[in-house]
């Protein structure tokens, strides 16, 4: 037997197996079929998710200097969001998700028909590669986006500005966006993973770590368990690259990744919080 032949045998034997998420797949969707199916699903799933994974950080900033040992993680300490930064952020976002998005979301229900739900789960390659896929593809989408949005001034005093509010970002800030942006950021999330045509379970789960994603960029503080100490030789760019975006707004126009800032000449070195 040559080596691609036993390749392709072994490929082939992996992916008719069962995947290890089958069970799971097959009692969520056996069990609560017409809940997943329903176009409301995704946008309930991705709102629960951003206030749960504000919730850790916001407690954090409420407790400030109280919790040193928290609080030395913090990238910029000496500027916690005040009350009304807290609740500034917190009446755009639901603003827009009042008037926004889950009046589209009720569109959606009424005039689009239930998702179908495949039989079969995704392998645990597949989820992994289908997270990742959609996440670089955002991180191209968002890099163009947001370096116009920077470079020609009527865009950004009319769409972005609200954003950079505040030069030290916290958690509640990541949602504190004009409609505009928040339907474009919803568009790319929604439409991706139909590109990449995903599974379902991979589309959901891709939506969380998004949203777990873009509040870590935002928190202000950079832990021992960041996406960006997590993943080697500078790949992700994390907190404290979004962190100096906000101080130095030419710079760091990838929202994850670092990649393309580096290939445009709008990358800007940036230090991990000082733990000592």
């Amino acid at each position: 037997m040559t080596l691609v032949h036993a390749f392709e045998t072994i490929l082939e034997t992996y992916q008719t197996e069962d995947s290890v998420l089958q069970p799971m797949w097959d009692y969520v969707r056996l069990n609560h079929s017409e809940t997943l199916r329903s176009p409301l699903f995704p946008v309930i799933l991705t709102v629960a998710s951003y206030f749960v994974l504000c919730l850790p950080y916001l407690v954090c900033d409420i407790m400030g200097k109280k919790w040193p040992a928290i609080n030395r993680y913090k990238i910029q300490p000496d500027k916690m969001p005040t009350t009304a930064m807290l609740l500034h952020c917190s009446g755009v976002t639901l603003y827009n998700h009042v008037l926004l998005v889950f009046p589209a979301a009720v569109a959606q229900w009424m005039w689009r028909p239930s998702v179908p739900l495949p039989e079969r789960a995704p392998t645990l390659l597949e989820l992994a590669g289908g997270v990742t896929g959609n996440l670089l593809l955002f991180d191209f989408q968002y890099f163009i986006w947001h370096f116009l949005h920077h470079k020609i001034r009527w865009l950004y005093v009319t769409f972005h500005a609200i954003h950079h509010n505040y030069a030290a970002p916290f958690a509640l800030a990541t949602q504190c966006l004009s409609g505009w942006e928040l339907v474009t950021v919803g568009f790319w999330t929604t439409l991706n993973p139909i590109l990449l045509r995903c599974h379902l379970l991979t589309t959901w789960m891709f939506m969380v770590v998004h949203v777990y994603v873009s509040v870590e960029d935002h928190c202000g503080y950079d832990f021992p368990w960041s996406m960006s100490r997590l993943i080697p030789f500078g790949v992700y760019g994390g907190p404290s690259k979004h962190d100096v975006h906000h101080q130095k707004p030419n710079t760091n126009f990838a929202p994850h990744f670092s990649h393309w800032d580096k290939l445009f000449g709008t990358h800007a070195e940036f230090s991990f919080a000082k733990t000592q």
